[in-house]
């Protein structure tokens, strides 16, 4: 995988550089339907960039006027913009780190973003076409800041810099009146803010700094023992300095959270990250050394294929589909399906179906009417199984032996497990566990135990 790509200097791939982790979005099995494409793709990895871009915050200027903003604006700098009121702004300066890298991450696809995010399908807005549906992600949602040096800890704050390289957190002091006059001396008129600036929650500190959160907020999941032994942290939401907090009762609410005394912003191996919209996976650059690649997932894939697995009721050998069709939802003629309830796996077959009607599949997609078993005459869903393609939400490197239910995305039994008891943001205050692989939500216990019939020959 090639170095970030950015306008400048610090593009250009050195020798073997320190890779810091990837940032991998929950919900695409490896690749963007269309297909991963400069910096819009489904997985981002962090190299040490051969010029540090790190900033950090230096003099502090408390402005009374729109001309004192605009002078201060002008010199270039980084800065954070915090509006109190329409006569007074507080400018946070930040000047140049040379001991950090920074990766911004957001909807925009403007220059300073290193990696564009767009709402996944399936995280909350099930039936919407996400090319047309309105996005809760921030154009510039975070930012995470990598340290150059061992151990090369990466901490991830809220808001990222636009492209004059400035977070705004406020209503605006400058407002434009917009009249429209039509026939009959009917008039219309409207404000509008310039620049576009953030409605945030923002406050000062005891020790005078200030600080605040983004409106839908950036939200953090630290697991404990990930991945040998997992165990699911609190979630807490983090400020655009980087402070940890408590949640808010609801996603976009005026009051922030409790302070999380001794939390910290760093982020571990295993670490979840909430864009509302998007949920994404930190995996540390020694965690990927340990994790199963896609080369150990297609090793697996043939050694159960090899296994010659047989439908019970047609008695065809069965055969899982190579990866990139995987990746497609391209059904095959002899894919494994799985009765959901029993996890007895089978062809694809009409048998057992109910007389309340059954629908015929989409593409991609199983029944959801019930089928009877053939074999246990257990009732339930009927949908085919497909392999989980991306390797970095495996929690091991164990045989796929489980699938996901309802959406039938087959993993080890300690990755199932792992997720199914995951819940993710979703909504304004809800919470529900989701397929890594394909976000779609998960049923209770979300997994089920899949039992193969071998050749009888």
């Amino acid at each position: 995988m090639n170095s970030p790509k950015k306008d400048g200097d610090d593009d250009v791939p050195v020798k073997d550089p320190v890779k810091y982790g990837e940032l991998v979005i929950l919900g695409y099995n490896g690749s963007l339907p269309s297909g991963d494409r400069g910096r819009r793709k489904s997985r981002f990895a962090l190299y040490r960039r051969a010029k540090a871009n790190g900033v950090k915050p230096s003099a502090v200027h408390i402005l009374n006027t729109p001309q004192d903003s605009k002078a201060v604006h002008s010199r270039g700098q980084h800065s954070i913009s915090f509006t109190l009121s329409r006569n007074q702004t507080v400018v946070v300066e930040y000047c140049h780190d040379n001991s950090t890298d920074m990766f911004q991450i957001g909807r925009s696809t403007e220059s300073p973003i290193d990696f564009v995010v767009t709402d996944t399908s399936g995280a909350g807005k099930e039936g919407e076409d996400p090319s047309i549906a309105p996005s809760t992600i921030s154009r510039f949602a975070c930012r995470v800041v990598c340290e150059r040096n061992p151990p090369y800890t990466a901490r991830i704050y809220a808001a990222g810099f636009d492209s004059s390289k400035n977070i705004f957190l406020g209503v605006s002091g400058l407002v434009i009146q917009v009249k429209i006059e039509l026939w009959y001396s009917y008039c219309m008129s409207f404000e509008l803010s310039w620049p576009p600036q953030e409605k945030a929650t923002k406050w000062k500190n005891p020790d005078g700094h200030m600080d605040g959160l983004t409106t839908n907020g950036v939200l953090v999941m630290h697991p404990e023992g990930f991945p040998e032994d997992p165990k699911q942290g609190l979630w807490r939401e983090i400020s655009v300095c980087g402070d940890v907090y408590a949640l808010r009762e609801t996603r976009s609410g005026p009051s922030r959270g409790k302070l999380a005394e001794g939390e910290s912003s760093a982020l571990r191996d295993g670490s979840l990250v909430d864009l509302c919209g998007a949920t994404l996976l930190w995996r540390t650059g020694e965690g990927l050394m340990r994790a199963p690649t896609l080369r150990h997932l297609e090793a697996l894939r043939q050694e159960l294929n090899a296994s010659r697995p047989q439908c019970p009721v047609g008695l065809s050998t069965l055969a899982f589909p190579s990866m990139p069709r995987s990746h497609r939802w391209d059904l095959e003629e002899r894919q494994p399906w799985v009765y959901l309830t029993c996890g007895h796996v089978h062809g694809r077959h009409d048998w057992g179906q109910r007389s309340e009607g059954v629908a015929e599949p989409r593409e991609g997609e199983g029944s959801t009417t019930r089928r009877e078993c053939p074999l246990c005459r257990s009732v339930g869903p009927y949908v085919p199984l497909w392999l989980g393609c991306e390797p970095a939400v495996y929690v091991d490197a164990g045989a796929p032996t489980h699938a996901f239910v309802p959406c039938g995305h087959v993993c080890s039994e300690r990755t199932a497990r792992y997720w199914a008891e995951t819940p993710l943001p979703h909504g304004t205050h809800a919470f529900r566990a989701v397929c890594p692989f394909c976000s779609a939500a998960l049923s209770t216990p979300g997994w089920t135990r899949l039992i193969f019939q071998g050749p009888i020959d």
